[in-house]
């Protein structure tokens, strides 16, 4: 009798852990498809994007040396043909000026200057924590409302919702990413499961 009793809570707790992470999934599923639908029609090439006064750079690790490593130097480089070909005049790099990996902001407008970007169309924000606080921030605080944001393909759905959903007209422009296959699975789990958040954060802000 005692048996039986153990193997029927132990089926019990089996049974609620896997409707949790059903659950769980249910949600992610369907927070990472409304980013998607949020930001479907405002993904584009550089030669095809249509101009903005801003192009958006969040932040992303930085390496021992101080150098942008491979997410970053690739959302870097498209910023620079973003500039090359007029689709905006202006830069701004938004990101954590005293990251876990370093100053964000001193490593990016270095990578820019060094490849003879203007230093007149640089706009810095050391305090872009987050995406959503990227976006916020360069509306409230830079007074944008029409940018180009340029991140990774995995990245870009989640950018361009909370960026329009923080009253900025933004579409977005693929980066590069040579990048090792750790690094974007890494990446691809954590858009995954920062989908949620980024739903609830669009939700408060449309209060």
């Amino acid at each position: 009798m005692a048996g039986q009793r153990v193997r029927g809570r132990h089926r019990r707790w089996v049974c609620g852990t896997l409707g949790v992470g059903s659950g769980l999934m249910v949600v992610v599923a369907g927070a990472n498809v409304r980013l998607r639908m949020l930001a479907a029609g405002h993904r584009f090439a550089v030669a095809t994007v249509p101009p903005a006064s801003v192009v958006i750079v969040p932040g992303a690790k930085v390496g021992p040396d101080g150098r942008p490593m491979a997410y970053l130097r690739g959302r870097l480089d498209v910023a620079i043909e973003l500039l090359a070909a007029r689709k905006a005049g202006a830069v701004l790099i938004s990101g954590d000026s005293a990251g876990r990996s370093g100053d964000e902001i001193a490593s990016m407008r270095r990578y820019l200057l060094d490849r003879g970007v203007d230093p007149a169309v640089l706009r810095v924000d050391g305090a872009g924590l987050s995406t959503w606080e990227t976006c916020e921030r360069a509306h409230r605080l830079f007074g944008i409302d029409r940018a180009i944001i340029v991140t990774q393909p995995r990245h870009a759905p989640r950018a361009i919702a909370l960026c329009r959903g923080a009253g900025i007209d933004a579409d977005g422009v693929d980066a590069y990413c040579e990048c090792t296959r750790t690094t974007l699975v890494r990446n691809t789990i954590r858009e995954w499961l920062a989908a949620p958040k980024a739903v609830t954060a669009l939700i408060r802000s449309a209060r």
